[in-house]
């Protein structure tokens, strides 16, 4: 589950972690995404919280966050294309399309899981 702290809203879906280098380099690549993925990045950089939906099967749902699970940017990512996120992120989180309607997440706010 997530939760928008400054909302008070929840996503109830299922929430996994990228905690190995498996997970992490695979994601949600070649899978209709089920559950949230949150991966946590060794530094809080723009380069290293690039992203990209190669051989992803439909447009999914992308929060970053800083050290403090503040949002610092927000994207629907589309199979085939990069991103890179406009300010450093220390956590990435990818899910279904939907999930940040669900939370009415925008920058700034706090998600907690």
């Amino acid at each position: 589950m997530l939760v928008n702290e400054t909302k008070g809203l929840m996503w109830e879906g299922e929430v996994r972690f990228a905690d190995n280098f498996i997970k992490r380099f695979l994601g949600l690549m070649f899978q209709k995404p089920k559950y949230a993925l949150i991966f946590v990045l060794p530094m809080e950089t723009r380069i290293n919280a690039s992203i990209h939906g190669f051989f992803m099967r439909e447009a999914i749902d992308v929060i970053f966050l800083d050290s403090k699970r503040k949002i610092v940017d927000l994207a629907v990512l589309r199979p085939w294309h990069l991103y890179t996120p406009k300010r450093p992120a220390k956590y990435i989180i990818e899910g279904p399309k939907g999930m940040i309607q669900t939370l009415k997440a925008e920058v700034n706010d706090v998600i907690k899981w």
